[in-house]
């Protein structure tokens, strides 16, 4: 398959998506040596997961499909330019380049605006929408302190 067929192949998970009963129009694959290893449609209000975007759904998928969580070697295809949570689940997993076709503004004019997240994320932490405290730190630490002392943790 050749890189125009994954991006297609993305854009009819979106467009099949779309008319499904709630559905949202998002679609992607993560493509690993020219095949692909894991795909997925925005699954958010069927599964009520906030966080089944296609793109989650694709790498958890391509997770599974090579047992890994890192996905290094890997680009993912995806319908859209993916949103804040995407973006960071993609570079927690190590892909290594993203392809999209819609952008954000396509995305805000079909009613996807999420540049009041690109904008939270930017700003001062005490001067974000949604409020953050931080409370009992040093309780928290200790379980880092365990992972760090135990010799069979596995460096993510």
């Amino acid at each position: 398959m050749s890189e125009l067929d994954f991006m297609r192949r993305a854009i009819e998970l979106s467009r099949l998506n779309a008319t499904s009963a709630g559905g949202g129009p998002f679609g992607a694959v993560v493509v690993q040596a020219g095949r692909i290893v894991g795909e997925g449609a925005n699954r958010v209000v069927p599964d009520h997961d906030p966080t089944a975007h296609a793109e989650i759904v694709a790498i958890r998928a391509a997770c599974r499909t090579l047992r890994s969580h890192v996905l290094d070697g890997c680009v993912i295809y995806t319908s859209c330019e993916p949103c804040p949570m995407c973006l960071g689940a993609i570079w927690w997993a190590r892909i290594g380049e993203i392809v999209y076709g819609n952008d954000r503004v396509d995305a805000a004019a079909a009613g996807f605006d999420d540049d009041v997240l690109y904008r939270e994320m930017a700003a001062p932490l005490d001067e974000r929408r949604l409020p953050l405290r931080r409370m009992s730190a040093d309780e928290a630490r200790a379980a880092f302190e365990l992972w760090l002392a135990n010799p069979d943790r596995v460096a993510y």
